[in-house]
C-alpha cells in the first residue's frame, strides 16, 4: 500500500468533512495511480461509488439484497473498475498482477496478447500457470515450458492436462522443439565424425548416407519423447507440422530394433505406420498410403483388436474429404456404435458428410431413431428442391 505524507493526511481531513467527501476518495485515487498501487486504486475507486450510491462503505460480498437497478450500477462499476486496474499492472508488464482482475472482466484474449511477448527468464513460472494450466494462452505457455524445464516436461505436461484449446497448435510447438532437438544432435554427431556442421536442418537431409550415425543402441532424443509426440499425428491438419512429423519418422525408421517399441494397432511399427498416416495428410502418393491402412483391416483379428484399425482407416478418409468410401468401411465394421465409442466419425455423420441421407434414413429406421429419420427426411427433400431448382435453371 502507498505511503501518504503527513500533509497529505490534512488535506484529506479536510476533504472529508467538507461539503463534497467524495473528493477526498478523488485525492486517494491519484495518489495511488502515482506510486502504482492499483490494489488500492482498485479499492479507493469502489468505495467512491459505493458513497456515490448511498451503499455502506464497507460493502460485504452479498450484493443479492440490493436493488436491482442499484445492484446494475455497482456491478457495471466493478466491471469497468477491474478492467482499468488490469490493464495499468498490464502496461507495467505485471501479467500475473493483471490476471485475476482481466479473468474476473472476460478480458483474457489481452491477457493472452501480454503472454505472447514473454520469453523464457526468471519468474516465469507463474506465467507459464496462467497460459496452460489455466488455459489462456496453452501454447506459448509450452513454448516457455520447453525453454525453462525442456521438451521432457513439455511433453509430460501435454499428455496430462487434456488441453482442447489450440490443441494443434499446442502439437505444433511439441513437435517443432523435438525436431530441433533431433536436428541439432544430429548436426553435433556429424561434425564431429566430418569435420564440418551440415548445413540442412532437415532431419532426412542430414541422414543421407550416413548409416554409421545409427549404431545398436543410438538415439538422439528419448525414444519415449517421440513415439509419445507422434501419437499425436491423426489430430495434425497442418502441412508445415505434418512434415515434421515426416521427417522424425525418417529418423525413427533408422533406430535399431534394440530401442525401437512396438505399439497399439494399427500403429504397430510406430514410425513406419504413422509416417503413411502423415504422407497420406500431406497429398503424397495418397493410395498407396490408404491400402497400407486396408491392409492393416484386412489383416488384423476384430477378436483381438476391435475396430481400432477400421476407425483408424475411417478418420483418414474423412479427413482426406472421401466421405463414401469411409461411410462403407464404419457400414462394414461398427455400424452401430455411436461417436462417444469411436476416434472417427460415426456412421450417422457420415452419412451428413457424404450427403447420403437415403442412407441415414435406412440406418435411422432400423434403430428406430425417429428424430435422424424426419431430420434425414428433410435434408433429402431440400437437397432434392435445390437439384431440380438447378435443372430447370440449366
Amino acid at each position: 500500500m502507498a505511503i501518504m505524507p503527513e500533509d497529505a493526511f490534512e488535506t484529506l481531513e479536510q476533504l472529508l468533512e467538507s461539503e463534497n467527501p467524495s473528493t477526498s476518495f478523488d485525492l486517494l485515487i491519484g495518489q495511488f495511480r502515482a506510486a502504482k498501487d492499483y490494489r488500492s486504486l482498485f479499492d479507493a475507486r469502489l468505495m467512491r461509488k459505493r458513497l456515490e450510491l448511498g451503499l455502506p462503505l464497507f460493502l460485504t460480498d452479498d450484493l443479492s439484497a440490493l436493488p436491482s437497478e442499484v445492484r446494475e450500477v455497482y456491478a457495471q462499476a466493478v466491471t469497468e473498475t477491474a478492467r482499468d486496474v488490469g490493464e495499468l499492472f498490464l502496461s507495467d508488464g505485471e501479467i500475473a498482477q493483471a490476471w485475476p482482475y482481466l479473468r474476473a472482466t472476460g478480458d483474457s484474449a489481452r491477457v493472452a496478447d501480454a503472454i505472447e511477448k514473454v520469453e523464457a527468464g526468471d519468474g516465469v513460472n507463474r506465467i507459464i500457470e496462467i497460459a496452460f494450466q489455466e488455459g489462456v494462452h496453452p501454447a506459448k505457455g509450452l513454448e516457455l515450458m520447453v525453454a525453462k524445464y525442456g521438451i521432457c516436461q513439455a511433453l509430460s505436461a501435454f499428455e496430462v492436462s487434456a488441453v482442447e484449446k489450440d490443441r494443434e497448435k499446442c502439437i505444433a510447438v511439441l513437435a517443432r522443439n523435438l525436431h530441433t532437438e533431433v536436428a541439432e544432435r544430429l548436426g553435433s554427431a556429424i561434425e564431429q565424425k566430418e569435420g564440418a556442421r551440415p548445413v540442412s536442418t532437415s532431419i532426412a537431409g542430414l541422414l543421407g548416407h550416413r548409416d554409421w550415425l545409427f549404431g545398436e543402441y543410438s538415439t538422439y532424443v528419448d525414444t519415449s519423447h517421440l513415439v509419445s509426440l507422434l501419437q499425436h499425428c491423426p489430430e495434425v491438419s497442418d502441412a508445415g507440422v505434418l512434415q515434421i512429423f515426416h521427417d522424425l519418422c525418417e529418423y525413427g525408421k533408422r533406430l535399431s530394433s534394440e530401442v525401437r517399441v512396438q505399439c497399439q494397432p494399427p500403429f504397430e511399427d510406430v514410425y513406419i505406420d504413422f509416417d503413411h498416416y502423415a504422407q497420406a495428410l500431406l497429398g503424397i502418393d495418397v493410395e498407396s498410403h490408404l491400402a497400407h491402412f486396408r491392409r492393416k483391416v484386412a489383416e488384423t483379428d476384430p477378436e483381438r483388436t476391435g475396430s481400432l484399425p477400421a476407425q483408424t482407416l475411417v478418420r483418414l478418409l474423412a479427413r482426406l474429404a472421401r466421405y463414401e468410401e469411409a461411410l462403407e468401411v464404419a457400414l462394414a465394421h461398427f455400424p452401430h456404435a455411436r461417436s462417444a465409442e469411436l476416434c472417427c466419425p460415426a456412421v450417422t455423420e457420415l452419412c451428413h458428410l457424404a450427403g447420403r441421407f437415403d442412407r441415414l434414413k435406412e440406418i435411422a429406421r432400423e434403430r428406430g431413431d425417429w428424430l435422424s429419420y424426419a431430420a434425414a427426411s428433410l435434408e433429402a427433400r431440400t437437397l432434392r428442391v435445390v437439384g431440380e431448382g438447378v435443372g430447370q435453371g440449366g
